[in-house]
């Protein structure tokens, strides 16, 4: 039987921030992981206690260095937000792997018959993950998982972790204990490998038979990366395998390197697109957007009917009003889904300020500006990014309460953002990667 490795995680996953409770986070954290430990070794599973002191590129190499082939990974922590309304536990997986998509939904509903008071988020792939991927999910030489028990900051969520933490406990070695058997049984089926052949669509073109599939996901030759035109730096992050004398990459890690990454599981089939077809969409503000009212109108809808039902004039708005200043109003609009998490408002703007995109205000009012109606809201974002992205004057009169305190032209990419209108390094990229979905899901990638 292969061993579960059992890692503490602090980072609140909807922010990419550390909790900000005090040490109370890290503390339950670990309270958990230990008896989630406790009991897999009760029941003769090998489990394994990665240090809690590590720092997250630590714990990967930690996991690394002492994985075997048939074992899995789990990282435990809690989510934070600042609506004390926010619930629900959920569970991260690596995106187009189906196998482990399963395996998550089984480890879920496990855990929630044993805790069923648990609010479930449900599975979610780590393309929706800020910053577009989970190095957790992917780094690991294992299959891995992130399971996300709550908010802490939700007072409902707390008390249920802290009165149930044996049964929850209980719970997850008990999903975990079902993946191990399935990992090690799959391993033990199938000690010589043999992957199942895919064909590959390479910008249009159809390649029999040079992709396969490997513990769930995608692989093609690095032979068909050279054909697109992609050219990997020596660090890259993307796992590779060597099979019938080839080596071949892992596709879904390809989304970094400019290139579209789609499984067609109906034709057999792995479409991969070269984004340099879209020119500047996925960095440059100013441009011209792609996706159609409807385009967008059916992507919110997907990620939060409720919040769409809300504002359902919205991508109307965000397309008239971008056009007016010349900004991108698909950037414009991506933006919008990570400041508000998809208009669920989860930090400390409320919907009654139409501010869609974390904008401060003049004063010392903490939560930002306010706005007079959803029109006036989206004309400031989108009259704040063009001061940040040109010099270039306003058509419009200015409603943008700090549009006179920004330097001019000083970001004019979307990974320009990042330190500037919000202090996280990686805002940018988790703006591009909303920007990808939405692209996705109007078929354009």
């Amino acid at each position: 039987m292969g061993r579960v490795f059992v890692a503490p995680g602090y980072a609140d996953i909807q922010s990419g921030q550390n909790p900000l409770d005090g040490g109370t986070s890290a503390s339950e954290v670990n309270l958990v992981c230990d008896l989630v430990v406790q009991y897999l070794r009760a029941n003769q599973y090998e489990a394994a206690l990665v240090p809690p002191e590590l720092t997250a590129e630590q714990t990967l190499s930690w996991i690394n260095r002492h994985a075997q082939l048939d074992d899995v990974a789990v990282q435990i922590g809690f989510s934070q937000s600042h609506n004390p309304q926010r619930r629900g536990s959920s569970l991260v997986h690596i995106a187009a792997n189906d196998q482990r998509r399963t395996e998550a939904d089984q480890l879920l509903q496990i855990l929630l018959r044993r805790a069923p008071q648990l609010l479930s988020q449900g599975i979610q792939s780590d393309t929706s993950y800020p910053g577009g991927s989970s190095a957790f999910c992917r780094d690991l030489e294992i299959p891995a998982m992130l399971l996300r028990l709550g908010y802490l900051s939700s007072p409902i969520d707390r008390q249920i972790l802290q009165a149930q933490r044996s049964e929850i406990s209980l719970g997850i070695a008990e999903g975990l204990a079902l993946w191990s058997r399935t990992i090690t049984a799959a391993a033990q089926l199938q000690p010589v490998p043999t992957y199942p052949a895919i064909n590959v669509n390479l910008n249009g073109a159809i390649i029999y038979g040079e992709g396969m599939i490997a513990q769930g996901d995608f692989y093609i030759p690095m032979d068909l990366v050279d054909q697109l035109g992609v050219t990997l730096p020596p660090n890259a992050k993307i796992r590779k395998l060597s099979y019938r004398n080839l080596v071949y990459l892992r596709a879904i890690d390809l989304r970094d390197y400019d290139l579209s990454v789609q499984p067609d599981k109906e034709n057999h089939a792995l479409i991969l697109r070269n984004l340099l077809v879209y020119p500047g969409q996925l960095d440059r503000i100013m441009g011209r957007g792609t996706a159609s009212e409807v385009q967008l109108i059916m992507f919110l809808k997907s990620q939060n009917p409720e919040g769409f039902a809300q504002f359902s004039d919205l991508p109307k708005l965000y397309r008239e009003e971008a056009a007016i200043e010349g900004v991108n109003a698909d950037i414009a609009f991506a933006q919008m889904c990570v400041e508000t998490d998809f208009l669920r408002f989860s930090g400390l703007v409320q919907p009654s300020q139409y501010n869609f995109a974390g904008l401060g205000g003049l004063g010392d009012a903490p939560e930002g500006g306010s706005f007079r109606d959803a029109r006036i809201g989206v004309r400031a974002q989108i009259q704040h990014l063009k001061a940040y992205a040109t010099p270039e004057p306003l058509v419009q009169e200015s409603v943008d309460p700090r549009f006179g305190f920004v330097r001019r032209g000083v970001a004019p990419l979307v990974s320009d953002l990042g330190g500037r209108w919000a202090v996280d390094p990686q805002y940018g990229q988790k703006i591009k990667a909303i920007l990808r979905l939405i692209y996705e899901s109007a078929g354009f990638l």
